[in-house]
């Protein structure tokens, strides 16, 4: 049997192509890479700025004038306070699932005595607890003062499903809609998480807004930079490859 020719060097044309190949595909690494590096930077920022307003002594709650300006990159999850009374024949029910289980969560709206209205998710009741009847005691009447945190509307639905008014079925807290179905004038464009104060007769039960950020950038960053760094060493790995068969066949 005649033995295989060992292969010769690879022409300056395909050299400088596959070249060209790898230093793009490096670059774009590189690229991605510092994008982490960047997003990072910009998500321990936000999760300073929200934890700054979490923990800040509550402010009113931002009245018609101030509702063009309400954006989260300044206002969610700002802790904020609001007086009036319920309307609680106006209660709904979207639902929830939390850490202690399924249920719902009772958004009432608040007729402020400044004037407008302001829907408050109370709190979180079991399923076997929806109907009003079962926590009568947890229906205050008179006036109320509201700590809590400024949350976003929420449009559209969720859990995959979209909010039915019609039914009466919702599944987020979207402000326009609920406040449209129950005939709310004057609705704030935002929502209040209220806070953990105890409702009398223990129900809704508030103050269990989940506020996460998922931060995986700097694993991302160091992923793509990696990925970067073995490239650039198996292209030095096959360069040097190259070189060698080149010598060896100036040799020869």
């Amino acid at each position: 049997m005649r033995p295989v020719a060992e292969a010769g060097p690879r022409s300056p044309t395909r050299l400088v192509l596959l070249g060209g190949l790898v230093l793009l595909v490096i670059a774009g690494l590189l690229a991605l890479g510092t994008w982490q590096v960047a997003r990072r930077s910009w998500k321990l920022d936000l999760i300073a700025r929200v934890d700054a307003r979490v923990h800040a002594t509550p402010v009113v709650a931002p009245g018609p004038a101030a509702w063009s300006g309400v954006a989260p990159a300044t206002d969610e999850y700002r802790r904020v306070t609001a007086s009036g009374t319920f309307l609680n024949d106006r209660e709904t029910l979207v639902q929830a699932v939390t850490e202690l289980g399924a249920g719902d969560w009772v958004l009432t709206p608040l007729r402020t005595t400044d004037g407008f209205t302001v829907l408050i998710n109370r709190g979180f009741v079991p399923s076997d607890r929806r109907d009003p009847a079962n926590r009568a005691a947890g229906q205050p009447a008179g006036p109320v003062q509201v700590t809590g945190l400024l949350r976003l509307t929420e449009p559209k639905g969720g859990f995959l499903r979209s909010n039915d008014p019609a039914g009466n079925r919702w599944y987020s807290r979207d402000v326009a809609a609920i406040a449209t179905a129950r005939a709310v004038a004057d609705a704030a464009p935002y929502f209040i998480d209220a806070d953990a104060t105890a409702n009398p007769g223990g129900l809704p039960l508030g103050g269990l807004t989940v506020i996460a950020f998922p931060n995986n950038h700097l694993v991302y960053a160091i992923t793509w930079y990696g990925l970067a760094l073995m490239l650039a060493a198996a292209t030095a790995y096959l360069g040097q490859e190259e070189w060698s068969r080149r010598r060896a066949g100036e040799a020869g």
